[in-house]
């Protein structure tokens, strides 16, 4: 049985805006697992068929992170496709800078012990993680990207943990890495304020540039008519990750913008399926 054909895109400008996505039928994930208290505090897990072991990958939602905005179920039509390419999927959610406990350093510390919690559950759900690739939207691409350099924490800082789970390869999309940049005017479509409340002021333990190089492959996945994340903010990022000895690599998707690269039929979750598959080596 086939899929009914979508609807086009109904924004002004040809491209999707949110409606187009979040109006269809959600699909839903298999297990959902709590790593705190907080209702925020949660993971939903979708697992392909058969017995595994199963590549797995960790990903994150946007948001301009706040709880408000959205949560991990943004994510699910792409989490559903990779479930149907044989991958399972780690999908977690945390407190936003909204949210009591959240901002700094606690929508880090989340986000940390989500993707920690990752390794917990591994054994039982016969998850293979030794090479895991972590990927996310807009704001969760920023955390995506932190993840994966968690090691590089400084000394002194609350969110530094001494084993924390290795990630081997990012895709982002749309991501807004260097919290530096945003915080300028005119920032992005999150705005500049925002960007001090998720930081309290430090940029040396919660942007990404601070913490280069990673030491992993990362790939970013930008729309060119984009309206909420510039798409100058892709190369500004990649030159001195690159600088530093980091591979990265920068796939401008024509005719996207921010909802493509999250939406399952789109040329953009194309690359980037593509990217992950690769990552995985699949």
């Amino acid at each position: 049985m086939t899929n009914p054909p979508l609807p086009a895109p109904s924004g002004p400008d040809g491209l999707m805006v949110w409606p187009d996505l979040l109006e269809r039928p959600r699909p839903q994930p298999d297990e959902t697992i709590r790593y705190g208290a907080d209702q925020m505090q949660l993971v939903d897990l979708w697992l392909p068929e058969g017995a595994g072991p199963h590549p797995t990958v960790l990903m994150v939602h946007g948001g301009c992170w706040q709880t408000e905005i959205a949560d991990r179920r943004i994510m699910n039509w792409i989490a559903d496709d990779l479930r149907k390419r044989g991958v399972a999927v780690w999908n977690i959610d945390y407190r936003g800078v909204d949210r009591d406990g959240g901002g700094y350093p606690g929508t880090f510390a989340d986000a940390a012990a989500a993707a920690d919690a990752l390794r917990a559950h591994a054994p039982r759900f016969n998850l293979d993680i030794s090479r895991l690739v972590a990927t996310g939207h807009s704001a969760g691409g920023h955390l995506a990207l932190w993840l994966a350099g968690r090691p590089r924490l400084p000394e002194g800082s609350p969110l530094r943990a001494a084993d924390p789970l290795p990630i081997h390869a990012v895709v982002s999309l749309g991501g807004l890495p260097d919290l530096e940049e945003a915080a300028r005017p005119p920032g992005s479509g999150c705005g500049t304020e925002v960007i001090g409340r998720l930081t309290g002021g430090n940029f040396a333990d919660t942007s990404v540039p601070r913490l280069a190089p990673l030491g992993v492959p990362q790939v970013l996945v930008n729309g060119l008519q984009d309206r909420i994340i510039p798409t100058a903010y892709a190369e500004g990022y990649a030159a001195p990750m690159r600088a530093a000895g980091d591979a990265v690599r920068v796939r401008m998707v024509d005719r996207t913008g921010h909802v493509e690269l999250i939406a399952p039929e789109t040329a953009a979750w194309a690359a980037a399926a593509e990217e992950i598959m690769k990552a995985l080596g699949r």
